[in-house]
């Protein structure tokens, strides 16, 4: 169970581009140089705010900050998510995504690849942690993700 464009739909209202609720998303990258099939990109700060690069590495959705010129390369149909607060956004759209396949038993292959999570630390897989500790590292992770745009 992937994420997808509606599950999407549900926490952006600001959207531009094609609507397609059936549309799979089989990774979320931070970083526009990773691989990232079937991806949804979310730059979080300008030095990673490479949005062709990531289009190259296979996004095909983009969370962008409002306020932000979207570059003039960007396909039409290609959606783009508006937010106020992109490290924010992260942070939601994992929690929807955790959310949504709560108590489902899935392939690791099934499940989409959120590739800023360092698996070292996480194990097996994000399942394996508490809430408490998956909330302390989001909330350090934002915040280290703000300091750096300021």
């Amino acid at each position: 169970m992937f994420l997808t464009y509606e599950d999407l739909s549900t926490i952006f209202s600001d959207i531009m581009g094609t609507k397609e609720f059936d549309l799979d998303y089989q990774t979320v990258s931070l970083k526009a140089d990773l691989y990232q099939p079937k991806g949804l990109y979310i730059p979080v700060d300008s030095t990673s705010c490479d949005l062709q690069q990531a289009i190259a590495n296979g996004a095909v959705g983009v969370v962008w900050e409002k306020g932000r010129a979207i570059p003039k390369y960007t396909p039409n149909h290609f959606p783009v998510f508006y937010t106020d607060d992109p490290a924010r956004a992260v942070k939601e759209v994992f929690l929807a995504y955790r959310a949504k396949i709560s108590g489902k038993k899935m392939a690791k292959k099934d499940k989409t690849n959120f590739l800023f999570l360092d698996e070292k630390l996480l194990k097996e897989f994000y399942e394996t942690y508490d809430n408490a500790v998956i909330a302390a590292k989001f909330n350090k992770l934002i915040e280290q993700f703000r300091e750096e745009k300021e």
